[in-house]
């Protein structure tokens, strides 16, 4: 019979192996939303060796911190060294400190928003009560965007783009996979569309939706469809190639085992073609919505549609001694955003895929 002293002994250990179960579990998802440098902070503290955690943590948190570090420190060094027509290149404290300014902007504006809404309430309040319905109105605030407010709306243009091109380019490649006519059909147009830049897009774009888009709705302005369409038809390739080459890549004994139960087109490509083929599908997807960004902030700029892009170019257009400044800032918010949106991305792959890797 075993002693007291080994059943103390045994009783962590099932314990200790199902929280390193669920650790190297939430491992993948730590790692597709940028946060695998917890892993081994998480394993130190269910008490797995520090040294080997330690190296890990210093592989995948303290080296990439050292590298940001050191960009920050050349960056300092070398900016004010650079003149240009808008004096020195800003550093990191003027890039911080116009990320304050522009965040302080935006409490400000959401406040005065505010303070309107309170005193139509309260007018509005009043003639009901003095039986003078007929004088009540209400309005919407009409301040000027802020910074966060751009964001905002670059973020909902990208989002319907890649609805749009999700929508239009999956179908496309799954008939293109299934069809070797339709394939050798459709390949040519895509060769020919797909190297096309936005700034040729977003002229035709724009006359089109001008003809056919008359009476624009308060949720979708005109300016926004633009936009979101132009973001359409440069990011829908990569989903569609994908999609097409993951569904001409599924094993032929699946497929013949559709033919031999004489599944309806539908499940067999509900049941057999899209399970099979999401790990390349999400790939495209992935690849489009990076491609649907950095199209995005080049439209907008150009047609000087709200965003990122119409910020960056009116601050350039400004000209004053901020104005460089905050061009960085939005440099670095479109990145981390356009980061942020991968991650997301991979996540959701991660998610509805049996591979995230294939």
């Amino acid at each position: 019979m075993a002693n007291a002293t080994d059943l103390m002994e045994a009783g962590p250990t099932p314990r200790r192996e199902r929280v390193f179960a669920a650790i190297n579990k939430a491992s993948g998802w730590l790692d597709a939303l940028g946060l695998s440098w917890l892993v081994p902070i998480l394993k130190i503290a269910a008490g797995d060796s520090p040294r080997e955690q330690l190296g890990e943590l210093k592989r995948v948190l303290l080296i990439p911190l050292m590298g940001i570090a050191a960009f920050l420190v050349l960056w300092g060094v070398l900016a004010p060294q650079v003149q240009t027509s808008l004096g020195a290149v800003p550093g990191p404290a003027q890039v911080w400190e116009q990320t304050v300014n522009l965040w302080q902007d935006h409490v400000r504006e959401r406040q005065k928003a505010a303070e309107f809404y309170e005193r139509q309430d309260r007018r509005n309040a009043k003639f009901e009560a003095e039986g003078k319905t007929d004088k009540i109105k209400w309005r919407s605030y009409t301040g000027k965007p802020t910074y966060i407010d751009q964001i905002g709306t670059s973020l909902i243009t990208v989002g319907l783009g890649f609805l749009i091109a999700t929508l239009v380019a999956v179908p496309l490649g799954i008939a293109s996979g299934l069809s070797r006519a339709f394939n050798g059909a459709i390949n040519p147009l895509i060769q020919i569309f797909k190297p096309v830049s936005p700034l040729a897009w977003l002229p035709i774009v724009t006359m089109i939706v001008s003809a056919a888009y008359v009476n624009p709705t308060e949720w979708l302005p005109k300016s926004l469809l633009i936009s979101a369409i132009t973001v359409t038809l440069c990011s829908m390739w990569p989903t569609l190639i994908n999609t097409a080459l993951g569904v001409a890549s599924v094993d032929k004994d699946l497929m013949n085992v559709s033919r031999v139960l004489q599944l309806p087109t539908r499940k067999t490509i509900t049941r057999i073609v899209l399970p099979s083929s999401l790990p390349l599908i999400f790939t495209g997807l992935r690849l489009s919505l990076g491609v649907g960004w950095m199209v995005l902030i080049a439209a907008e700029m150009l047609a000087q549609n709200p965003g990122l892009g119409k910020f960056v170019w009116d601050e350039f257009q400004n000209g004053s001694s901020q104005s460089l400044a905050r061009i960085m800032v939005a440099v670095l918010t479109i990145g981390i955003i356009g980061f942020a949106l991968d991650r997301l991305m991979f996540a959701l792959q991660r998610a509805f895929t049996f591979s995230a890797t294939r």
